[in-house]
C-alpha cells in the first residue's frame, strides 16, 4: 500500500490542525489557577474561559458544512486555522478575564471547523484502500493532543507563564496554513451551499448564550429575584423553542432535529450530552481542585492527567477491533464504560485534604478505560439506524449536543461548588466554639505551638484561631469537590438502565464509527 508524498503532506497538515484544536482544549485547564491569580478572577469567571470556547465550537460545528461549501473546503479550513491562531495571540495578550473570555470565544469559532473539515479532507483525498492508514495516523494525532496538553501546559506555566500556552499555537498555525494552500485541493465535485438559515442560527446563539449566562450568573444575581436573569431566561427559552420549531419545519435545517424521531439516535444523543457533561466537568474540576485546594504545581497536575489520557488512546483501537468482530453488542461496552466512569467518580469522592498526586493515578486510569469503552460504541449505536446521506447531519447534531453537555456541565458544577461550599463551611465553622471540647483542645495546642516560637499570648491565640479556621475551610472545600465528583458519577450510574432503549435489531459496526471525532 503506497501513499504519494503529497498525500502524506495532507495527513501532516490536517493532523497539525487537529493538534491545534485538541491540545488547546486540554492545555488551558492546568493554567486556570494561575489565570485566576494573575487576572483577579473568581472560579465562576474563569470557567467562562472553558465554556465560552466550547459553546462557540458547538455553534461552529453546525455551520461547518455550509461554510465549507460556500467558501470552498480549502479556504474554510485555512480561514479556521488563521482565526484560531490570531485568537491565540490575542488570548495570550489579554489583560483581564473578560478580554480572555472574548478571545477564547473567537478561538472557539476558529477551532469549531477544524476537526470536522479535517476529517472530510482525508476522506475525499484518499482512495478507499488507503483511508484506513490515513485515518489511523490522523486518529493518533487527535489522541495525542489531549494526552500531552495538560503536561505541556503545566510545564509552560511553571517555567514561563500562562500566556505561553496560547503563544505555542503560533508556529503550528503558520505551518498548517502554508501547507493547506500548498497541498490541499478542492474536491472535483462542488457541493452546493444551499441557503443558510440565519434566523435559526441567531436563535441558537441567543438560546445557548442565554442559558450559559443563567447557569454561570444565576447564583450571583440571586436567580429570578434579578430582572436581568428573568429577562435572559425568557429570551433563551423563547429562542430555543423558536429554533426547535424552525428546524422541524424548514426544508434545509442547520441541525436536522427530525433525526431524533429515530429511537436509537435520540437515546444516543442524550448519552452524548451526559458524556460531554461528565467529561468536560471532570476535566475542568480536577486541575482547579488539585492546584487551589491540594497545592499541586501546574506541572504535577499535568503529569497526573497524562496516564488516563494515554489509557483512553490505547483502549480506542482495542475497542474498535473488538467491535469489528461483532461478538458483543456495543451497548455492553458502553455500559461497562459508564460503570467505570462512576467508579472513577466514587474514588475521588473519598479524597482527603492530604491526598498526593499518587491518589489520582488509579481513578484516572479507570476513567481512561471507561472513556475508551464509551466513545466508539456510543457513536456506533447512535448512528447505526441512519442512512448514509443522514450521517453528516447526525454526526453534527450528536457532536454539538456533546459540546453543549460539556458547557452546561462545567457551568452547573461551578455554580454547585459556589453554593455547596458555603453550606459545608458554615457547618464546620459552627463547631469551632469555646463550648466544643475538641476545638478548645486544638486551639490550646496551636497556641502553645506559636508561644514556643516566641509569639505573645494574644498573637499566638489569634494565629491559632486562624489556623484552625483555615483547616476547616480547606476541609469544607475538599468535601464540596468530593460531592461534585460523586454527582458527576451519579449521572453516569443512573443512566446505565437507559441503555436498554438501544436494544433492537442487531447493531453492525459501520466504517464511519472507526474514527471518533470530538
Amino acid at each position: 500500500m503506497k501513499l504519494g508524498f503529497d498525500k502524506w503532506i495532507v495527513v501532516l497538515t490536517v493532523t497539525t490542525a487537529a493538534l491545534l484544536q485538541t491540545i488547546d482544549s486540554s492545555i488551558v485547564n492546568v493554567t486556570l489557577n494561575q489565570m485566576m491569580g494573575n487576572l483577579g478572577a473568581s472560579l465562576g469567571d474563569i470557567s467562562w474561559v472553558v465554556t465560552g470556547y466550547a459553546a462557540a465550537s458547538a455553534v461552529m460545528i453546525t455551520m461547518s458544512g455550509w461554510l465549507s461549501a460556500k467558501l470552498g473546503r480549502r479556504n474554510y479550513f485555512a480561514a479556521s486555522i488563521v482565526v484560531f491562531t490570531i485568537a491565540s495571540v490575542l488570548c495570550g495578550l489579554s489583560t483581564n478575564v473578560w478580554e480572555l473570555v472574548f478571545f477564547r470565544v473567537l478561538q472557539g469559532i476558529g477551532g469549531g471547523g477544524l476537526l470536522t473539515t479535517a476529517q472530510s479532507i482525508l476522506i475525499q483525498t484518499f482512495p478507499k484502500e488507503d483511508i484506513g492508514v490515513a485515518n489511523a495516523i490522523f486518529g493518533l494525532g487527535v489522541i495525542i493532543g489531549p494526552s500531552i496538553g495538560p503536561t505541556l501546559g503545566g510545564y509552560i506555566t511553571d517555567n514561563l507563564s500562562w500566556n505561553w500556552v496560547f503563544y505555542i499555537n503560533i508556529p503550528f498555525g503558520i505551518v498548517a496554513t502554508v501547507l493547506t494552500y500548498m497541498y490541499i485541493k478542492e474536491p472535483a465535485e462542488k457541493i452546493a451551499a444551499g441557503k443558510m438559515d440565519w434566523l435559526a442560527l441567531v436563535m441558537l446563539v441567543i438560546g445557548i448564550g442565554g442559558l450559559q449566562i443563567i447557569l454561570e450568573k444565576g447564583e450571583e444575581k440571586d436567580w429570578f429575584e434579578s430582572g436581568f436573569i428573568t429577562t435572559m431566561t425568557t429570551a433563551a427559552v423563547l429562542c430555543l423553542i423558536g429554533f426547535i420549531w424552525r428546524q422541524l419545519t424548514v426544508s434545509q435545517p442547520i441541525l436536522d432535529l427530525r433525526l431524533l424521531r429515530r429511537r436509537r439516535f435520540a437515546v444516543g444523543t442524550l448519552f452524548n450530552f451526559i458524556l460531554g457533561f461528565g467529561l468536560f466537568a471532570s476535566v475542568f474540576l480536577i486541575p482547579v481542585f488539585c492546584q487551589t485546594i491540594l497545592g499541586f504545581t501546574a506541572s504535577q497536575t499535568g503529569l497526573l492527567l497524562m496516564p488516563g489520557s494515554i489509557m483512553t488512546g490505547f483502549m480506542m483501537p482495542v475497542v474498535g477491533g473488538l467491535l469489528k468482530k461483532n461478538v458483543i453488542s456495543p451497548i455492553w461496552y458502553a455500559a461497562a464504560g459508564f460503570l467505570l466512569f462512576f467508579g472513577f467518580s466514587y474514588g475521588l469522592s473519598n479524597i482527603t485534604p492530604d491526598a498526593g498526586p499518587d491518589y489520582f493515578f488509579w481513578p484516572l486510569i479507570i476513567r481512561g478505560i471507561g472513556m475508551g469503552l464509551i466513545f466508539i460504541p456510543l457513536t456506533t449505536v447512535t448512528l447505526a439506524d441512519l442512512a448514509p446521506v443522514e450521517i453528516p447531519q447526525g454526526s453534527a447534531l450528536s457532536n454539538t449536543i456533546r459540546q453543549l453537555g460539556g458547557t452546561f456541565g462545567t457551568a452547573i458544577m461551578t455554580t454547585y461548588i459556589s453554593t455547596r461550599s458555603v453550606l459545608h463551611i458554615s457547618r464546620l465553622t459552627d463547631n469551632l466554639s469555646i463550648y466544643n471540647p475538641i476545638s478548645v483542645e486544638r486551639i490550646r495546642q496551636y497556641t502553645n505551638l506559636f508561644l514556643s516560637k516566641g509569639d505573645a499570648l494574644a498573637a499566638a491565640t489569634t494565629k491559632a484561631y486562624r489556623l484552625i479556621q483555615g483547616g476547616a475551610i480547606k476541609q469544607a472545600m475538599v468535601m464540596t469537590y468530593a460531592d461534585s465528583f460523586l454527582i458527576i458519577g451519579g449521572f453516569f450510574l443512573v443512566c446505565i438502565p437507559l441503555l436498554l432503549l438501544f436494544i433492537g435489531k442487531k447493531i453492525e459496526a459501520p466504517a464511519h464509527a472507526e474514527m471518533v471525532m470530538e
